[in-house]
C-alpha cells in the first residue's frame, strides 16, 4: 500500500505543479497602437476604405476586354510624405526593419564617431494616412558604455520631439515641391 502511495504521489505532484503554473501565463499590455497585429488591421481598414483601388500587383487589375481602372503601382499603408520624411531623416542610421504598410521603422543601434561610448536607436511609428501631427510617435533609446557593458540611459523627451517636429517640417517640405 505504501509503494502505490508513493507511485500516485511521484504521478500526481509534477501534474498538479505543470498545472498551476500554466495558468501563470502573463501577457504583455501593450498599447494598441504598438501591436504589430492591430497594425495590421488598421493597414487593412485603411485598404478596405480605397473604393476598391489598386492592390498593386497587375494581375489585380487584369481583365480580358479592359476597363477604366489603371494600375498606379503599389500603394502603402501610411502617409507617404511622412514615410518618406521618416526615411530621411533617419538615413545615417542603419535600418533594422522597415514596414510601409504598418507603419514602423527601426533602425538598429548607431554609435556617433565623435561619441564612441554613446549609442542610439530610434523606432518611428506612422499612424495615420494623412499629415498630421498625431500622425507620428518615435521612440528613442540610448545607451552608454559603463565598464564595458551597454547600460540604458533615460533619453530626454526634447530628443523624441526634435525628432517628431524634424520628420513633421520635412513631409511638409516635401508636400510643397
Amino acid at each position: 500500500m505504501n509503494i502505490q502511495y508513493k507511485a500516485i504521489k511521484n504521478i500526481l505532484i509534477p501534474i498538479m505543479l505543470l498545472s498551476m503554473l500554466s495558468g501563470c501565463a502573463s501577457s504583455l499590455n501593450m498599447p494598441d497602437w504598438l501591436d504589430a497585429e492591430t497594425a495590421r488591421e488598421r493597414a487593412a481598414e485603411r485598404e478596405a476604405k480605397r473604393d476598391g483601388g489598386p492592390k498593386g500587383k497587375i494581375q489585380d487589375n487584369f481583365t480580358l476586354f479592359g476597363t477604366d481602372t489603371k494600375d498606379t503601382g503599389a500603394t502603402i499603408g501610411v502617409n507617404a510624405l511622412l514615410w518618406r520624411a521618416s526615411l530621411d531623416t533617419v538615413s545615417f542610421m542603419p535600418l533594422e526593419q522597415a514596414d510601409p504598410y504598418g507603419g514602423i521603422i527601426m533602425t538598429e543601434w548607431y554609435t556617433n564617431p565623435d561619441k564612441p561610448n554613446e549609442r542610439y536607436k530610434i523606432t518611428i511609428y506612422i499612424l495615420d494616412t494623412r499629415l498630421r501631427a498625431d500622425a507620428i510617435r518615435v521612440s528613442f533609446f540610448m545607451q552608454r558604455l559603463i565598464n564595458g557593458e551597454w547600460t540604458n540611459v533615460a533619453a530626454s523627451d526634447e530628443t523624441r520631439i526634435a525628432l517628431e517636429n524634424s520628420i513633421l517640417t520635412k513631409a511638409r517640405q516635401f508636400k510643397q515641391e
